[in-house]
């Protein structure tokens, strides 16, 4: 017998025979060249005119859901992506290895005994109104728009409820491992033995483990994870639920690229059951194609009455603001005093890790730069080296210059590090930690979470991790260091992204925890509309005045979009090259193409990269166009940024 199976891998379908009959989707074991690779069973087939070669084993006998076959489809369609690297998505990494069999779930949560009895969801009459409408909503996208601390997360209890007691399963996404502790610890009030975890960071076996129990196990299961547990092997899943639907993890930007969102839907709409996004701040696009498909609910209301922050905005240019520190108003460093004397926290938030994001010779104005990216090295003052964000390189921070060799090398700029230094300085008795990309696996916000949800650190400081649907009862003040400092990207999400932020940010206080809370907006730019919509809270105006600009200029949800990069050895080589693939595309109708643009780190050991970007009011024209290129164009299709 002979079947159509994908291996794993950069590859598309392949057929091989059996001697033993197969279900479309068991999971087996192929020789490719000299490699042996886990592979999916598609479909039985016709033997074809050349030689096959066998299958090597039949790794487990259940198959794995029928929409997970037909999602590697989707994505060979929509993201013109290889059947074998959807798969990749799918199946673990070590599914092919035996495992030694284990009572214990890694990833599952541990409940305790006691407290029997489920607590009753509260709901107030906003929530069930709210819940009513997501109900009876047509299609199986529906996007929740509530504003910070109006309580959306119960009403995902209580759907995950109703689907519990009709034998469903469900999947919760969170844009971040650190937001599942918190998620965990509200689901783990309402439902027993019923949560498992998913995350990168588990260990091979913990991961193989975890698919083996679902793929095996009948009974009902609540799924917490990043974007990676959407693809959960459940047979039986009732409800999917994508918590702050607008953050940007929620797209994969490594291959196979893919925007989770794009993803559930089509499993929703196989699957015929409700997708729900949640968040304060939607994109531009989900909120427009929710308007256009009557899938919009709103929730206006504050879960519990809440009095409003008092948002203060700071001028950076006036720097009588700024006469005790010059990084911290005086406004706020009088706020962070009065908490810590009042045993409240305090929020600190800069978008940009390390101490300083530039080192440069005072003497000839030579920048340090990564020598694989050739971009600027930040100095991590903790350790005293210089370190690239983009390719993890290290090397010591020199004291000649490396051109001139005067002694007189300078740091310019700031990063959570320099922020956490300064405020130890400041306030010596105060426990303060740092949450960003450089914390130790033990250091992190999922790691010590009750520790700062108790109120035992006094100043949180931190970058996107801590504006992401965090609830601190104790915290009663937020300090954004530079709020435009996303403004001026040549990007055209960026004034998206920095309403996103600030509104996020600005939203962790004034829930109802705390009667005072204060924020402060330190910005370069106080007049800009951006600033106004976010301290406003003004969701709709700043919809509105987005969702023009981008009809003006053609950009989603008016456009599709594709980002094509060429990397050559010369800028030359690579600037002939975008030229006339320019030449060409210019050709095809409907099709609006981009003069040459080198992309934002240009230069790299591997050579200049370059690209080009089209857009096309039609997926299928652009798909098309995309598919005839040169292969050594990578394809980024709708790119939530240009950059």
């Amino acid at each position: 017998m002979f079947y159509e199976v994908v291996p794993v891998g950069k590859i598309g379908k392949l057929i091989y025979f059996s001697d033993d009959s197969l279900l479309p989707g068991q999971i087996v074991l192929v020789t490719l060249g000299k490699r042996t690779l886990p592979a999916i069973v598609f479909k039985k087939v016709a033997q074809p005119s050349f030689e096959c070669k066998k299958i090597l084993q039949v790794l487990y006998s259940k198959p794995i859901p029928t929409h997970l076959l037909k999602t590697i489809e989707f994505f060979n369609k929509y993201y013109l992506t290889s059947s074998g690297a959807a798969a990749s998505l799918i199946l673990p990494k070590g599914v092919e290895k035996h495992r030694r069999k284990t009572e214990h779930l890694f990833g599952k949560i541990n409940k305790s005994s006691k407290d029997s009895l489920t607590p009753p969801i509260p709901l107030n009459p906003h929530q069930k109104n709210a819940l009513i409408a997501l109900q009876e909503a047509p299609g199986a996208t529906k996007l929740l728009h509530g504003v910070t601390g109006s309580g959306k997360t119960n009403i995902y209890l209580k759907m995950a409820e109703n689907a519990l007691k009709q034998q469903k399963s469900i999947i919760v996404l969170v844009p971040e491992i650190a937001l599942t502790s918190q998620l965990i610890q509200v689901f783990n009030q309402f439902f027993k033995d019923s949560i498992t975890l998913i995350h990168s960071k588990q260990t091979e076996a913990e991961r193989h483990i975890i698919f083996n129990s679902l793929l095996e196990s009948d009974s009902p299961k609540i799924i917490i994870g990043p974007r990676s547990a959407l693809f959960a092997p459940l047979n039986n899943i009732g409800l999917i639920i994508i918590d702050e639907e607008h953050d940007y993890a929620y797209y994969q930007e490594n291959s196979p690229r893919y925007s989770t969102v794009r993803i559930a839907s089509f499993i929703a709409k196989t699957l015929n059951i409700p997708l729900i996004l949640g968040s304060a701040t939607p994109t531009i696009e989900d909120y427009y194609l929710a308007k256009q498909h009557n899938s919009l609910i709103t929730l206006n209301q504050k879960a519990k009455s809440a009095k409003k922050p008092i948002i203060n905005v700071i001028d950076l240019k006036n720097r009588d603001n700024f006469t005790r520190n010059h990084y911290f108003s005086n406004s706020l460093l009088e706020s962070i005093s009065d908490n810590l004397k009042n045993h409240q926290q305090t929020l600190i938030f800069h978008n940009r890790r390390g101490s300083s994001p530039l080192t440069i010779c005072e003497h000839c104005g030579t920048e340090i730069v990564c020598p694989n990216c050739f971009l600027p090295l930040t100095l991590h003052a903790d350790q005293y080296e210089l370190v690239c964000h983009t390719c993890n390189h290290h090397e010591k921070v020199p004291t000649n210059c490396p051109n001139c060799h005067q002694i007189g090398m300078i740091h310019k700029g700031f990063g959570t590090k320099l922020l956490e230094t300064e405020l130890k300085k400041l306030f010596p008795q105060a426990k303060i930690a740092r949450f960003d990309a450089d914390n130790k696996k033990t250091e992190s916000l999922e790691a010590i979470y009750d520790v700062v949800k108790d109120g035992k650190i006094d100043i949180l400081v931190g970058t996107q991790t801590l504006a992401k649907g965090l609830d601190l009862p104790k915290l009663a003040t937020v300090g954004i260091v530079q709020a435009d400092a996303g403004l001026s990207l040549p990007d055209y999400s960026a004034e998206e992204r920095t309403f996103q932020l600030l509104t996020q940010v600005i939203g962790r206080v004034g829930r109802g925890h705390i009667t005072n809370t204060n924020v402060f907006i330190q910005t370069y730019r106080p007049e800009h509309q951006i600033i106004k919509y976010a301290v406003e809270e003004n969701y709709l105006e700043f919809y509105n005045y987005i969702i023009s600009e981008r009809k003006k200029s053609g950009f989603p949800p008016f456009r599709f979009i594709a980002k094509l990069e060429i990397t050559l050895k010369t800028e030359s080589l690579a600037l002939k090259k975008v030229r006339s693939t320019i030449a060409e595309l210019t050709k095809t109708q409907n099709l609006v193409v981009s003069p040459p643009i080198p992309t934002f780190h240009e230069r790299t050991i591997h050579g200049y990269t370059w690209q080009i970007i089209i857009r096309a009011k039609s997926r299928t024209a652009l798909l098309k166009t995309c598919q005839n290129l040169d292969p050594n164009f990578k394809i980024i299709l709708d790119p939530p940024s240009l950059l």
